[in-house]
């Protein structure tokens, strides 16, 4: 079998009492590391007011890490198109993909703002599935020079397109021939939604045949309960959301752990828990080439965080041995 791509997505979890700014000095230091590790890709995120993640401007990111590394390919998991014209985007990455050339990835998608009051300042309370599609179609028009304007500046080769396949992401994916990232329940449904972009998949020019990335949390650690423990600051988080509406900064462990959730709280943890692999490098390794394997997927893009970035750095280390050795 093929090697496996391994690639990381870091969405600059904020930490609980910590400016914002080390965060995101964290997630560029984070991909210097992975470019040492030997990681495909390094993805950037964007959240807009959501106070547990730093990063709402993704193109600005991607352009310092871009900037600090030299050989890994960076690009964005994702841009949001209900937030941005198409020309905009275009643009961005079209300038990132002239500065560095054959390193930039530009990975969208559909979310709208968390809250509603996020939607209301983005301007966008409603965005079906038509309008991503349209969206996309002009984005790619843009890109590759067929647009009614031409984006600058002009590059030679534009950056790739990928589609966050969140609802019909993967049936919009299929019909314009695009690379797509899976995450969440379609990980978990016997990969009939993956099966079924790979049959509905009409092959373009840059992208001649399906391409799946799977998108997961990873933890990787010297124990099965360490690499738990590790995850609880996220699952936490996720808990809190959904009871509050606010995703909070991530917490230390010890503290995630004197907490008294809710039923509904110890609910939420459990799922994020079950839809994430972590275990010992044997164990996180084989169970990830499983994984691969049903889904048949050609590319792993791990969104693991947790509170101490030191436990964090060694995870990233210890998956690229655990997937290497597997």
């Amino acid at each position: 079998m093929t090697r496996l791509r391994l690639s990381l997505l870091d969405r600059s979890r904020t930490r609980l009492g910590e400016d914002h700014a080390v965060a995101l000095r964290a997630t560029v230091e984070r991909a210097e590391r992975a470019e040492e590790l030997g990681y495909h890709r390094f993805w950037v995120a964007e959240h807009h007011a959501v106070p547990g993640i730093a990063s709402g401007a993704p193109a600005v990111l991607a352009a310092a890490v871009a900037e600090r590394t030299s050989r890994i390919r960076v690009g964005s998991g994702g841009v949001m198109l209900p937030n941005h014209r198409p020309i905009v985007v275009a643009e961005q990455f079209a300038m990132l993909e002239a500065l560095h050339p054959g390193r930039i990835d530009l990975g969208v998608g559909r979310s709208l703002g968390f809250t509603a009051p996020v939607r209301e300042a983005l301007g966008t309370t409603r965005y079906p599935p038509e309008d991503f599609a349209a969206d996309l179609t002009a984005l790619r028009g843009y890109l590759t020079g067929r647009g009614p304007v031409t984006a600058m500046p002009v590059v030679a080769g534009p950056p790739p397109l990928f589609v966050l396949a969140t609802g019909n992401g993967l049936e919009v994916a299929a019909r314009a021939g695009l690379p797509v990232v899976v995450g969440g329940p379609a990980l978990t449904d016997d990969d009939g939604a993956i099966a079924r972009y790979r049959r509905e998949f009409r092959p373009g020019e840059s992208c001649p045949e399906p391409y799946v990335v799977i998108s997961l949390e990873v933890m990787v650690a010297r124990t099965t309960t360490h690499a738990r423990n590790l995850l609880l600051p996220e699952a936490w988080a996720m808990a809190e959301s959904r009871t509050s509406g606010a995703f909070p900064p991530l917490e230390p462990v010890e503290a995630v752990r004197e907490r008294q959730p809710t039923d509904k709280q110890r609910a939420t943890i459990a799922a994020f828990l079950s839809s994430a692999l972590y275990g010992t490098p044997t164990a996180v390794g084989v169970s990830l080439a499983a994984l691969a394997e049903r889904t048949g997927a050609d590319e792993v893009m791990v969104s693991t965080s947790t509170y101490d970035r030191e436990e964090l750095a060694h995870a990233d280390a210890a998956l690229t041995e655990a997937v290497n050795a597997a």
